[in-house]
């Protein structure tokens, strides 16, 4: 594989504080490179450096002469008052002369087709600033895949996608050609489109650790690697502690031999010194307070019904929710789980059925767009306004020391929360959450932004929480570990909401769903043909191959669900310990692959014969 980036020590300061120093790396083609570590080590900024938008304040960064890179940033951004297709193009502009743009424009529309932004949700003359969140980053991808880039870099493309739209980016990257780095904390996703693993973090020497392998094999091999480091830690105090007695004991220092051994204890202290702070974790200490009472019955719902403007939200949708249950709700974006979740905790009335709530009913509530906060207000007066104290568990905590468990330096207590990074804004309303009382957390999309450290914890705190909790999450790795059961939005018939018992189970509802909408898909595009107005002439095709072309679509969309079902299926919990059937599986999702590819080339083939 040719050589397309080569990083030598760099570094990167913000004011006086280090993000990172003497990090080098290779990129090379073909490779799927997930880029991790903890918030504030510099991932986006190294992504940049790649770019070309930031440089290092020093060290060497090569790219191979001529390298197209392409740039996914976190939360794209649009000229306002264009439309998709004017957004796709402007990777365009000014590059081409007149034949060579027509060509693109060409390119522009196939990109545009393959990526569905030629549909209804987001057709090429939809204006991309009334797009959801999700379907930017598909115009953004389109932008980026315009300029035929061979070099990919992705800055947490999943954030805020619903699970289908990440299910279809997996398989998306899974068959590109180009080489990818990929900046995320889904770790899912991390495991499915990656083949090495980069973790960008202070602990490990050069401030690096590389990995070749999926994020499994990244797993085992940190944990033998930090074991390794906390044991020589350990051995190197043991002899520290003995050339320190023989220091003490005042052996004359005059020879050689003795002030070499002097000079040997001060090297030795300076290595303890330094594995010590790498093998240091620092974690988020999250632990959120329930009420004292707990009754049987926290929540309760009979048969409820809601539908706005015509549009069935969710029907006879009943649920149970007492000390221990922790319910996940799973669908796309805008089918309706934000407005279940108010309907349950009383923000929202039904049109129809019943919700019952205890009487001493205390809810925490995480939003997902964080609206609460006031980003103009202080870290500080967020948690405790005009006072330098929170009460936590019945005892007064300075805010200082509260904030640590949260990882914010005291500095930071002074800051605008306006100034802080998606990650710590998440952190800082988990730490004010963590102030009340509650015996139902309602979480609506926690994970966008922290990282994996910090989910980590997260999870562990979720499933000793003894009240009740109610998450939505597009993290399903952290929905499988965290819930006990699950309720699923259907896309085919809408308003339509399952009870489930995990993430296999929604994975095989999610495949037979797909193939239902593409058998849909199918039986409706002759009639839409026939309605549309009279398109350009072209060549005619042979019986056979109109066959072909007028059903190809529909196979392909088939086909991309059937090797996403089969993804999905490798990534279940309930297979990982089946080694022969992760076999099959391997076996089967490349021929599922190979099967897409097939079909792509075919339909390039078809519309070249129409042309």
């Amino acid at each position: 594989m040719g050589l397309l980036v080569t990083a030598r020590d760099l570094a990167k300061s913000f004011s006086a504080r280090p993000l990172f120093e003497d990090v080098s790396f290779t990129l090379s083609e073909g490779e799927r490179v997930g880029l991790i570590g903890p918030n504030g080590a510099g991932k986006s900024t190294l992504l940049r450096m790649v770019a070309g938008a930031d440089s290092p304040d020093r060290g060497e960064l090569v790219l191979r002469r001529g390298l197209r890179v392409g740039y996914l940033e976190q939360v794209p951004r649009f000229v306002s008052g264009r439309t998709v297709r004017e957004t796709v193009l402007e990777a365009a502009d000014g590059r081409f002369d007149a034949e060579a743009a027509w060509q693109a424009a060409a390119r522009a529309d196939q990109i545009i087709a393959r990526l569905d932004l030629s549909g209804p949700q987001a057709g090429t003359d939809t204006l991309v600033e009334t797009l959801s969140g999700g379907w930017r980053k598909r115009v953004a991808l389109a932008r980026e895949l315009l300029r035929e880039p061979e070099l990919l870099l992705l800055d947490e493309p999943t954030n805020h996608l619903d699970v289908q739209s990440i299910l279809w980016l997996e398989t998306f990257l899974a068959q590109a050609a180009f080489a990818t780095v990929t900046v995320t904390h889904d770790r899912l996703f991390l495991q499915r489109v990656s083949n090495r693993i980069l973790e960008l973090d202070r602990r490990h020497p050069g401030g690096l650790f590389c990995v070749d392998g999926d994020y499994a094999t990244f797993l085992e091999r940190k944990d033998d690697a930090m074991a390794a480091q906390e044991q020589r830690e350990a051995s190197l105090r043991n002899t520290l502690r003995r050339e320190t007695e023989w220091l003490r004991r005042g052996a004359p220092a005059r020879t050689t031999k003795q002030q070499a051994r002097i000079h040997r204890a001060v090297a030795l202290a300076a290595e303890v010194d330094e594995l010590e702070v790498r093998n240091m974790t620092a974690t988020a200490a999250i632990d959120f307070v329930s009420t004292g009472r707990k009754p049987r019955r926290l929540v309760e719902a009979k048969s409820i019904t809601k539908s706005y403007g015509g549009k069935s939200i969710f029907r006879d949708v009943s649920l149970f929710l007492g000390p221990g249950s922790r319910v996940g709700l799973i669908g796309k974006n805008g089918c309706g789980k934000s407005t279940l979740l108010r309907a349950l905790v009383g923000q929202e009335t039904p049109d129809s059925g019943d919700v019952l709530r205890a009487d001493n009913l205390r809810v925490a509530y995480f939003e997902q767009q964080r609206e609460s906060l006031d980003a103009s207000a202080t870290v500080t007066d967020t948690l405790c306004r005009g006072g330098e104290h929170v009460e936590f568990r019945g005892t007064w905590v300075h805010v200082n020391g509260y904030l640590a468990r949260f990882l914010f330096r005291p500095e930071q207590g002074k800051l605008q929360v306006g100034q802080l990074s998606g990650g710590e804004q998440s952190r800082l309303v988990l730490a004010r959450l963590m102030l009340l009382p509650a015996n139902l957390l309602v979480l609506d999309e926690p994970t966008n932004d922290l990282d994996v450290a910090t989910l980590d914890v997260l999870e562990e705190t979720l499933r000793s929480f003894d009240g009740a909790v109610l998450l939505v999450s597009h993290d399903r790795y952290f929905l499988d570990r965290t819930t006990t059961s699950l309720l699923a939005f259907s896309e085919v018939e809408p308003g339509r909401v399952e009870h489930m018992v995990g993430l296999a189970q929604w994975e095989g509802f999610y495949a037979a769903e797909q193939e239902k909408l593409a058998e849909a898909a199918e039986r409706d595009r002759p009639a839409a043909r026939a309605g549309a107005s009279a398109p350009a002439p072209r060549k005619k095709l042979s019986y056979k191959d109109q066959r072909d072309f007028d059903t190809i679509e529909a196979r392909i969309a088939a086909a991309e669900a059937h090797a996403s079902a089969l993804e999905a299926e490798q990534g279940s919990p309930a297979v990982a310990s089946n080694a022969a059937r992760l076999v099959e599986l391997a076996e089967e999702i490349e021929a599922a692959r190979a099967a897409v590819d097939a079909l792509y080339a075919r339909w390039a083939e078809l519309e070249a014969l129409l042309v």
